[in-house]
């Protein structure tokens, strides 16, 4: 994340908000209640508009017919507004509430249940595993397990810090892909225990991994600070 005069636009109307890579890729965050949702639409409408107003004014063209607007709460708090909102204003134009939306590969639905992302997920990493099974009788072990951690575990472990909390049912879903994963690995039949399986090839279970990279990044954040807005939520007890 990075300051840039785009930002002090966003700021000033007490709007949060996170850049990606360059001022074209901005994600505004605005919390609001179901009891004052038109006042807090109506000061994103402005900021978005006096974001307009400045690209214009700095020869830059902006374009709200690509952005998405999505509004996430509980079930109580998405039923209160779902009749009252049905399109948010973004530099003038109105675009519809999504169901779900992608950010960085990750897909957010209106409840953070992530089932949607998990889905998809779960979807990619069968057609690589199809295709490693198709070829595994070609394969040494060890080739066969880097290919699927190349291509199927790292899958599972983008951004899946965001799943700490899931369902058990979500997580599961994920479990399975990484069993079958390892059955095919090690050649295996489909109705092998699993867990001897993961212990031989040195892979923690989904739950674990999550767990993993919460204590890694958290311990990476508290010891050097950075980045500084994570760092400000991490108190040492």
């Amino acid at each position: 994340m990075f300051s840039s005069p785009a930002a002090d636009v966003i700021a000033s109307h007490g709007v949060q908000h996170h850049q990606f890579a360059d001022d074209n890729d901005t994600q505004l965050r605005f919390a609001i209640s179901a009891a004052t949702t038109g006042g807090g639409l109506s000061i994103l409408a402005a900021c978005t508009a006096d974001v307009r107003l400045w690209y214009m004014q700095n020869g830059l063209q902006l374009n709200p017919d690509k952005s998405e607007a999505l509004i996430i709460g509980t079930t109580v708090q998405l039923h209160a507004v779902a009749s009252a909102v049905l399109s948010v204003a973004v530099a003038g134009v109105e675009l519809p509430v999504a169901e779900k939306m992608k950010v960085l590969g990750v897909v957010l639905d209106r409840r953070l249940t992530f089932e949607n992302h998990i889905t998809m997920v779960a979807r990619s990493c069968h057609y690589h595993a199809k295709a490693i099974r198709h070829i595994r009788h070609l394969l040494s072990t060890e080739l066969a397990s880097t290919l699927a951690r190349s291509l199927i575990l790292t899958r599972l472990d983008y951004c899946n810090s965001l799943l700490y909390g899931s369902h058990t049912s979500s997580i599961q879903t994920l479990q399975r892909v990484q069993n079958n994963a390892a059955r095919i690995v090690l050649q295996t039949p489909r109705q092998c225990h699993a867990n001897p399986l993961l212990r031989q090839l040195h892979w923690l279970p989904v739950r674990h991994r999550i767990k993993y990279k919460l204590a890694v990044m958290t311990y990476k954040i508290h010891s050097t600070g950075l980045p500084a807005y994570l760092s400000h939520h991490i108190n040492p007890r």
